[in-house]
């Protein structure tokens, strides 16, 4: 039986499998999965749990002894597997297929594992665990999903955000479930159940590293070199990674450079901001950054950042630090040294 993340809840209300298998790459929802299997199996009584983590040396034969040993304390058992790599091998295989063939009934199997790709779920074990009870993949929200989510996060938490509010926030978690429920959370403590406005979304993150790292490009465009420099300054002695900073500009970069392709190709701006969910008063910080850079200089940026991301991960030489202070002062209009898109890409 083959479920979805959103199906989870009202089937767990209607019944519960002898077999759970939980795959995916999204970590706060799969998470939230498990969460909810081990309470629902809790409240039926299996008050036992053993959980094993698969690796290399673990022994299989352990899931079977243990599916066959009654319990000392416990009428009823929760055994985990924990298969981060998705491939049990070939004894894995073959003992999840066994033990399908033979599921004791005072037993719940619950697996969770990492992403699977397309040969891994046609295989025999994947079938058999999916035929004995469920499966289920867990995959990173899109973009434009994310707002639906946060708003319904919210609700559960007596938040009434308006479409701004969800805009700016779906903006800075950057599909980061974690992050975000984390920020709700805050935002309840905060302000309390009732309406959520733009500014209090602003006011509840602005204090956090990772709202530093959004705002970097807004600073930039608008021009303000100083502050750019300190909240660089900032992020690095407080030991942010780099690469985190890095990907939430090149986040909105890629935004940037597709609103300025659409203004290159004729688009008025104000309907390309309805396109992209601009809220107001952000509108006139992008409109001062798509005056001041053209769409060429928008794809040059992303290829610097680029060229960043291969020094982080030791692909290329140089100082991520440094370079980022120069690619966010080449935003904010400081004139350095001219860098054309072709200069950067044989750099």
């Amino acid at each position: 039986m083959k479920l979805n993340f959103n199906q989870l809840k009202s089937h767990l209300e209607k019944s519960l499998q002898p077999v759970y298998f939980i795959s995916g790459d999204e970590p706060f929802q799969q998470d939230e999965a498990v969460r909810m299997i081990r309470e629902t199996a809790a409240s039926q009584g299996y008050s036992e749990r053993e959980i094993y983590h698969v690796d290399r040396s673990f022994d299989w034969d352990v899931l079977l002894q243990s599916a066959g040993s009654m319990s000392l304390f416990a009428e009823r058992k929760v055994i985990e597997l924990r298969i981060p790599t998705g491939k049990p091998g070939d004894k894995g295989s073959k003992a999840l297929v066994h033990y399908t063939s033979q599921i004791p009934d005072d037993t719940l199997l619950l697996i969770v594992s990492g992403k699977l790709d397309s040969s891994q779920t046609r295989s025999k074990w994947y079938k058999a665990l999916d035929s004995a009870g469920a499966t289920l993949a867990v995959w990173p929200l899109e973009l434009q999903q994310l707002p639906g989510w946060l708003k319904q996060r919210m609700q559960l938490r007596g938040l009434q955000p308006n479409e701004d509010a969800l805009t700016i926030l779906a903006e800075q978690v950057e599909g980061n479930l974690l992050a975000a429920d984390q920020e709700l959370e805050k935002m309840r403590m905060l302000y309390g159940e009732g309406p959520i406005s733009a500014e209090q979304v602003i006011e509840a993150v602005s204090d956090s590293a990772r709202f530093d790292a959004f705002a970097l490009v807004d600073v930039a465009l608008q021009g303000d070199a100083v502050r750019v420099s300190r909240i660089l300054h900032t992020l690095k002695s407080e030991g942010e990674d780099v690469l985190h900073v890095l990907g939430a500009l090149m986040y909105q970069l890629r935004i940037l450079e597709k609103m300025s392709r659409a203004v290159s190709a004729g688009q008025k701006l104000e309907q390309v901001f309805q396109q992209h969910r601009i809220w107001d008063k952000r509108k006139i910080v992008l409109n001062a950054g798509l005056k001041r850079h053209g769409l060429k200089r928008w794809q040059a940026f992303l290829l610097v950042a680029g060229r960043i991301e291969r020094m982080c991960k030791g692909l290329a030489t140089g100082k991520p630090w440094d370079e980022l202070l120069q690619l966010t002062l080449r935003i904010a209009g400081v004139a350095l040294f001219p860098l054309t898109a072709e200069q950067i890409a044989t750099r």
